[in-house]
């Protein structure tokens, strides 16, 4: 008579294998990342195509390689929403060196506000914010110090 612990231990096998597999199943899907469009998949396979041509010249694995980072980038990125709030902590995190008393405009900067002028691609992007403050003009100031009668 079979013990009932060891149908158990076989029941709990069968299940963890059961899990295992569909695991590996689904690695496929995850080590393709974002689904390519159908023109993209074709392009790919030309690509490949052209790597296992016997008039190829170069190294193979690169050509396969370069293929493959081709399909990724027409592909896109997995998670846009991700990649927009890295950018933006990281944008923020430009102003942490500055001293206390700058840091607030650059982050406002960084936010949006102000004006942008150029590209990343040409060397750089010129942030502007201009912020006005009224005070008193420095003459009257002086003027007030040095006459304590008035």
């Amino acid at each position: 008579m079979p013990q009932p612990v060891a149908r158990a231990t076989v029941h709990a096998a069968a299940f963890t294998l059961s899990l295992l597999a569909g695991a590996l199943a689904a690695l496929p899907a995850v080590a393709a990342g974002p689904q390519a469009s159908p023109a993209v998949e074709a392009r790919y396979q030309r690509e490949l195509a052209a790597c296992a041509a016997p008039g190829y010249v170069g190294d193979r694995q690169a050509c396969r390689r370069d293929a493959g980072a081709g399909r990724s980038r027409a592909a896109g990125p997995a998670d846009a929403d991700v990649d927009a709030s890295r950018l933006a902590r990281n944008a923020l995190l430009r102003c942490a060196p500055l001293p206390e008393a700058d840091r607030a405009d650059c982050m406002a900067r960084m936010q949006g506000q102000g004006t942008a002028t150029g590209k990343a691609a040409d060397g750089g992007i010129y942030r502007e914010l201009v912020t006005r403050q009224v005070g008193t003009p420095a003459a009257a100031a002086s003027a007030a110090a040095s006459n304590p009668a008035r």
